[in-house]
Order: structure tokens, then sequence, then C-alpha cells
């Protein structure tokens, strides 16, 4: 019975083994030894750390609960591949909880539509000044206010001069001679040129022969061109010199619209473009026109280039008041808002959301694989509304993320892997990712932790940064007019405000998270977002400064401050702050409209 019994036991624990080594072998050391070789030639692999499957930037160098969640932490492995194909590697049911989405890199149209405010002036060209051709005394006036339309030849005011007087005697004098002697034509024309110079028209000098008499003691001043008085300058009894203006004449028939074109737009504006324009002097109504000019020369204060079109006005009567003066269709110097659809066609293009741009070096998160993914810089070309030109840095067929991007950047600032090229000056959202060492932090954070106060440890730190990004993602949501970006980065800070909460000297952080679900109903458009955010911005701008000023190692998280912002959102006050990772502005109450108007705080 004894050799038998033998047997059995030694089946047993033969099988006890084997279950034991498939179910446990390559994870039981979170040392990252490697095990033995058998028939299987399995082999351990490196445990690199342990992260929340639920939230992925809460991690640990061993195990322990997710303090978001509860849930238990769970090992991340080394990878298996080396060299240019380093990344950083998510579990598939972490890709679901962040959300990541990924659009292939291809060859497409990219479309820009810009938006300018603009003055409906007149044709400079045809706006005139008609001054005194000799002095003289203003008898009477015809025209006795601004804006009444004239035609050329219509008679302006009469003028006593004694010159002019002297020398339309000369002239009548002249032409009855050389009719009954030889008196050469060479001083009829003469002084008939002499009138011109004196201010009268060519069919004044005609006329003259049968409307002026001896008794005749002033002279008519004539429009010299059809259109509009803008400015009656003179008066009746008035008494001027040679040179003085009288009147101030402007042609309406063809309007200038003129608008100022920043040197970033420049890129999309061409001579022959065209372009949609609204007035509110006319609601519901829409013209279309080409661009005419756009000028070389930039304002060196403003750093913009006039940009015209020409408009056709034409001049429209009221059939329901016949008695009424005709009126132009646009009036002089209207408000007007430009509209110009662009679009560049075959381009190397990638979402615009895939774009991460810390201190100002865009950079992209590329799909290696399913659930593996690695930074890669870029260079940009041309920004339209959905898409943005790839210059260089991707190729057709590579997948980019272009949601969840900015969470995986937060889970990289720790794991270190990835582009090795980086160096430690790199602001923290953009940190290098180097091959993982068990323990060991991204550079510029272990800087942070050892030039500031130990009362924290890595894990709140770590919190804190992802607090920081998520924040600065939602601003940039608002300031790139992403109001559908805007609600799904909430998600993402409601969560990372949850992990700082009870983090000593973030007192702003429990109101944070209770600010957020009402930032997460706004309504449907950007200014009831912006409303909404204005409050959140206000907290967030509190932890940034008790970020900077208590905590230490957050110096790249600026703050940032619009004078402006009266007319930004509905009740928006006179001013309104914001913080933001970039070093270039970018404001979250304007968008696109003045994404750079503002000013640096200091903390």
């Amino acid at each position: 019975m004894k050799p038998i019994a033998l047997l059995i036991a030694l089946l047993l624990a033969g099988g006890a083994g084997w279950y034991a080594n498939s179910k446990f072998s390559g994870s039981h050391s979170s040392h990252g030894t490697a095990g033995g070789s058998g028939q299987s030639g399995t082999t351990a692999r490196k445990i690199l750390f342990y992260q929340s499957p639920m939230h992925p930037w809460i991690r640990s160098d061993k195990p322990g609960k997710c303090t978001v969640c509860g849930m238990d932490l769970v090992p991340v492995f080394d990878g298996d591949s080396g060299g240019a194909d380093r990344g950083l590697s998510l579990a598939s049911n972490t890709v679901v909880a962040i959300g990541i989405q990924t659009a292939e890199v291809r060859r497409q149209t990219v479309e820009r539509t810009l938006r300018f405010s603009g003055t409906i002036d007149d044709d400079d060209s045809r706006h005139r000044i008609l001054s005194a051709y000799v002095e003289g005394r203003i008898d009477a006036l015809f025209l006795h206010h601004d804006g009444a339309e004239i035609a050329a030849g219509d008679r302006l005011a009469t003028f006593y001069s004694a010159p002019l007087l002297a020398a339309v005697r000369e002239y009548l004098s002249l032409r009855t001679q050389s009719g009954t002697s030889t008196l050469p034509s060479s001083l009829v024309d003469g002084a008939r040129t002499r009138l011109l110079q004196l201010g009268l028209t060519r069919d004044q000098i005609d006329t003259l022969p049968t409307t002026f008499t001896p008794d005749t003691l002033s002279i008519d001043i004539r429009s010299p061109m059809s259109g509009v008085v803008v400015k009656r300058i003179a008066y009746a009894g008035q008494y001027v010199k040679e040179g003085d203006p009288l009147f101030e004449l402007a042609d309406f028939s063809v309007m200038w619209l003129k608008f100022d074109a920043y040197e970033r737009d420049l890129a999309w504006l061409q001579s022959g473009q065209t372009v949609e324009i609204t007035t509110p002097a006319l609601p519901g109504m829409g013209f279309t026109n080409q661009i005419r000019f756009i000028d070389p020369n930039l304002d060196p204060a403003s750093a913009t280039a006039k940009v015209r079109v020409e408009l056709p006005n034409p001049l429209l009567t009221n059939s329901a008041s016949p008695g009424t003066p005709a009126q132009r269709l646009f009036r002089h110097r209207l408000t007007a808002e430009v509209r110009v659809r662009a679009s560049i066609p075959d381009r190397l293009a990638i979402p615009r959301s895939a774009v991460l741009n810390p201190g100002g070096k865009p950079r992209v998160f590329i799909e290696l694989t399913p659930g593996r993914y690695a930074l890669r810089p870029v260079q940009l070309g041309r920004v339209g509304d959905s898409l943005v030109e790839i210059v260089s840095g991707l190729n057709p067929g590579e997948r980019v993320v272009t949601q969840g991007g900015f969470m995986i950047d937060a889970q990289a600032q720790l794991s270190t892997l990835g582009d090795s090229s980086q160096d430690a000056s790199t602001p923290a959202a953009a940190v290098a990712m180097e091959p993982a060492v068990s323990g060991a932090l991204a550079p510029s954070v272990a800087t942070a932790v050892a030039s500031t106060p130990a009362t924290l440890t890595t894990e709140q730190r770590s919190n804190l940064r992802t607090f920081v990004v998520a924040a600065d993602a939602v601003g940039r949501a608002l300031a790139d007019d992403e109001l559908h970006a805007f609600h799904g980065r909430l998600d993402a800070l409601r969560s990372a405000a949850a992990a700082i909460r009870t983090i000593p000297g973030i007192e702003a952080a429990q109101e944070v998270a209770s600010l957020i679900p009402t930032a997460a109903n706004a309504g449907n458009t950007l200014p009831e977002a912006r409303r909404a955010f204005h409050p959140l911005s206000q907290r967030l701008v509190e932890i940034a400064r008790q970020l900077r000023t208590r905590v230490g190692g957050f110096d790249d998280v600026r703050l940032f401050e619009c004078p402006m912002t009266r007319r930004a959102f509905p009740d928006a006050p006179a001013k309104a702050s914001w913080i933001q990772l970039d070093r270039v502005q970018h404001n979250p109450w304007f968008g696109k409209e003045m994404p750079d108007c503002g000013t640096e705080l200091k903390p």
C-alpha cells in the first residue's frame, strides 16, 4: 500500500505545481526576475508598475487599491518591442475607460472659415474735396444739409469773386473780337483755359455768351461729379481764400468693404476669392463678391493687412412714398461681418484634436498597435476648422489619437516611455518618454520633487499634474471653439478633481468638483458654455496660485487675464482669468475671434 500511496502523492504534487506555474508564471515577482524555462519555453516578464484600470493616472510601485474608485491596481509589464517602436501600453479596459479614439492620417481637403469685422466705406478714388479756386464770397447755397445726392453739373452755390468776374469779361471780349477781326485764336483759347483753372466747368464756359450779362455779379459753383455731399463746409455770406475747402464729395455708386486680416489669416486669403457679407443695417440679407486687393504693407502696430472688396451700391426709390428722395442700398461707414470659406485640396492632414502643443512644440500620439501608443513630434502647416495640415512627422496610413491624448500624456509623465530625444527642461505636459525603470520618475517630475517641499507624496503630485493637464484641456476646447470637446473633457476633469480633493493646501478642489456638473449641463452654444465655465475657471485660477506658491514645482502653470470679456457671454464681467500650460495665449472667452487677447499674470 505504501508504494501506491507514494505514487498518488507524487502525481497530485506534480499537478498542483503545473497549475500554479501556468497561472502565476511571469507575474509573481515584483522585482522583474526571469522565471526558469521548461518545456513550454515561457519567460517571466518585468513588472514596471501597478495602475488603476479605470483611472490610469493612478499608479504605484506595489499592489494596492485605486484612490478614486477603489478597484485593485493591475500590473503593467515591460513591452516586447524596443528601439523606434517603444511606446506606452494600455490595457483594453483602460483604453475604453479613457475613451481613446483614433483617426487615419490621409490626404484630404483642409477647410477653414474665417470671420472678420469690416467697414463699408466709399471708393477712395472717387472721394474729393471741392475747394475755392480763387478768393471771393459765398452769396447763396443750394445745399443745406449733408448727405444730399447730387449729379455732375448741379448747382452747389453762387460765388462772388472780382478776379473771376474780370476773367469772364476778358474771355467774352476776346471771343467777340475774334469774330470781327484777325485776333489770333490762341488768345481766346488762353482766356478759356484761364476760366477752367479758376473752377468753371466746360459747360459753364460754353453757356457764358447767353447767360452772362454786364449786370451779373456772381458765378455758379457746380458739382464736378455725381455722388453725395459727405460734408458741407461753406456757409452763405462766408468769405473764402484760394484753397479753402467748400464741400466734401463722394461717389457712393460703388463701395469699398475694408477689413483687417492678421498674419496667420493671410495664408488663406488671395485676390479673386469670394467672400460672404452681412450687415446689421440690412437684416436677413446677404451679399457676395470677390477680394480685389490685399495690402502688401502690414500695420506694424496691429500686424494686420488691409483687405478690400468692392460692392455695387444701387440707388433705391421708395415706391410706397413717391416724394421721398432715393437712397443707396449701403450707407456710408456701415459695419459688416465678413466670412471667407477657404479650402486647400490634397493635403496630408489630421483632426485638430489630435495635436498636443505644449510649449509651442506640436506633438501627436500615434497608435503603434491597438493599446500601444508613442509620442511623435510633427511640423504643422495651415490650421483648418477641424483639420490641420501636416508638413512632416507623419505618413499616410498611420493612425493618431484624436480623443484621450491628453490623458495618455498624463499617464506618460511618470512612465517615461517612448521618445528618448526630449530633454529634461521640457514642460511636464510634454515630458519625453524614455524606457521605464521600475519606480523611476520622468526627469521634469523628479526635478520638481527634489526642489519643492516634501510634504506631498509622489502619487499626490502625479494626481495634481493630471488635474492641471485636464483643466488646461477644458479651457483649450473653448479657445478652439470646440463645444463637443468641452463637454467631453469635463469628465476627465471631474475624475482628476476627485483624486486631489483630499490633498492638503488645495482648498478650492472641492468647489471645482461641485461646479463641474453645472458646466457639463450648460447649453448647446459656445456663449452658454463660456458662461458656465467662468465660475469653474475662477476656482482653477485659485488652485493654480496655490500650486505655484504653496506646493511648488508647477511653474509651467500660467495665469492669463482678458481685459474685455464683457461681450464674451451673457452677464460676463469686464475681465476674466484662466489657466493654461502653453506659453502662447489661447483665450477661452473669445476663441478664434481673438485667441491672443489677454496678458499673463504673476501668481
